[in-house]
Parts: structure tokens; C-alpha cells; sequence
């Protein structure tokens, strides 16, 4: 016995429904949106930097390194690793002594 009732479904998703070029116009309109939604918190970040230094709270240096430790803190950065890598590389590619 055949069953003659099946049903093929096409389901087309909507990636299928548009050209590369749609969706890298769609992608770039998007990332706008996000990036002017983004511009008051970096207005903010820039002013804050801009007190701490005015105060003489920190230096740009100290500001740098704390926000360069704490990426490093959120990526879990093996520091031991890094530190190897950094020698190596230093031996290599630094400064030259003079």
C-alpha cells in the first residue's frame, strides 16, 4: 500500500530570498544603526578620559595599561604564555640597544 497523501514542504529561507550585495547593504545599514546608537556611550568614554587626565588622576600611559590589563583579563590571557612570547619576540624583533 502507497500512501499518496505526503506533502513536500519547500521551505525557503530568507538568506536564499536576497543577492550578496542585499545582504551587504542590509549588513551596513545595520552596522550604522548600531555604530550611531554606540556614538553617546563613546562621547562618554572620551570625556571621562578626558577628566581623569585634566585631574591628574591618571597619566594617558596609566590609562592605557590599566585597559589594555583588563582586555587581557576578559580574553583569559595565559600571562605566563604571553609573557614567553613577549621575551622571545623582544629578543628578535626589539629595540636595538645602543
Amino acid at each position: 500500500m502507497t500512501n499518496t497523501n505526503i506533502k513536500i514542504v519547500v521551505n525557503q529561507d530568507y538568506r536564499d530570498t536576497k543577492s550578496k550585495e542585499e545582504h551587504i547593504s542590509d549588513y551596513i545599514d545595520s552596522l550604522k544603526t548600531i555604530e550611531e546608537c554606540m556614538e553617546p556611550y563613546k562621547e562618554q568614554k572620551r570625556d571621562l578620559k578626558k577628566e581623569y587626565l585634566e585631574k591628574k588622576w591618571l597619566s594617558k600611559e596609566d590609562i592605557s595599561l590599566s585597559v589594555r590589563a583588563l582586555r587581557l583579563l576578559k580574553d583569559k590571557v595565559d600571562i605566563p604564555a604571553l609573557m614567553d612570547m613577549y621575551l622571545a619576540l623582544q629578543g628578535e624583533h626589539g629595540e636595538e640597544n645602543e
